[in-house]
């Protein structure tokens, strides 16, 4: 509650890196910037051409199209105000804006451990149950989990959000970080945090628990089947069909789960700092790079489309 030896705070002051000044600051906000440009237009194309090839109309990269799309929002709700701190070395953001971009990373990021789940059991059909998988992936049932994932991330994360809006703050009102990040947004709150913790303990299940036993299962099934193939190139083949979404899963969770489930205690602001980094900016980046490069249906429609535009440059 707020009493009356305190000043009711309507914005938080956004650090950023405080210990970038100068040049340095410049050449981060300036690698930020390249990155999230290309991550923009590597994804953008996915969307494309996924829409307008047809030898991409199928299930996994109708998923892996939706994937670009979570991630475009994800990295544009802390992106571009995260460029303004570092470029300003510091710089305020309103209660509103810092819990609209709290709501909007969550649930963004419930959707995309949601579609890796999607995506795990799309695998798992293809590989464990090869001869029915049309039948059960048809483009009804594709439609309908993409509406779940992204349905279910953003109502379920409407449930911190009520608790958000009912926080008061009483100062301090500074957040040593790049953006609204629930954990230390939710510190700088002079209001009683009990009902808001539990909340978070138990909406943390279904948005990463839940969709990452269902990919660890998933993928016991998949190595179960492989390794019953008698054929070393069949085992290597059918392997390298799931192997993208392995890897991805894998970058994903591992920065997930450094970042939200192992403790931080040993580690320094700036490193936690630097991990997020890691997360929000760099993983986007590799995912489409990942599925372009390991996919040869991505790569020859990428290499035709390069092939297309360097013989009508010489033509003109």
């Amino acid at each position: 509650m707020i009493t009356n030896n305190y000043t009711a705070v309507h914005e938080f002051l956004l650090l950023g890196f405080p210990q970038i000044k100068g040049y340095n600051a410049i050449i981060l906000f300036l690698m930020i910037l390249i990155i999230y440009i290309l991550t923009l237009m590597i994804n953008s194309m996915i969307i494309v051409l996924v829409s307008t090839r047809p030898q991409l109309h199928s299930p996994m990269y109708f998923f892996l199209q939706q994937l670009s799309c979570s991630e475009i929002v994800f990295l544009t709700v802390v992106v571009p105000n995260m460029l303004r701190v570092i470029w300003l070395e510091g710089a305020t953001i309103s209660i509103t804006g810092c819990i609209t971009q709290t709501y909007i990373y969550c649930a963004t990021g419930c959707t995309e451990c949601h579609l890796l789940a999607v995506m795990s059991y799309d695998r798992y059909l293809a590989i464990c149950h090869p001869l029915r998988y049309t039948t059960i992936m048809t483009n009804k049932l594709q439609q309908s989990l993409v509406i779940y994932c992204w349905a279910f991330g953003f109502l379920l994360t409407q449930i911190t959000l009520n608790f958000l809006c009912q926080l008061e703050f009483c100062g301090p009102n500074v957040i040593d970080h790049f953006f609204c990040d629930s954990g230390p947004f939710v510190e700088l709150t002079c209001s009683h945090t009990d009902a808001l913790q539990l909340a978070f303990f138990i909406v943390a299940v279904p948005i990463m628990v839940i969709p990452f036993i269902f990919i660890f299962t998933s993928y016991i099934c998949v190595f179960i089947t492989i390794l019953g193939i008698s054929s070393t190139t069949g085992r290597k083949k059918t392997f390298s069909t799931c192997s993208t979404h392995l890897s991805v899963v894998t970058m994903y969770y591992g920065t997930l789960i450094t970042i939200y489930l192992v403790p931080a205690s040993g580690r320094s602001l700036t490193v936690n700092k630097f991990i997020s980094l890691l997360y929000i900016v760099i993983t986007p980046l590799f995912n489409p790079f990942i599925y372009s490069l390991r996919s040869k249906e991505m790569r020859a429609i990428i290499g035709n489309l390069l092939k297309t535009n360097y013989y009508n440059k010489n033509s003109t």
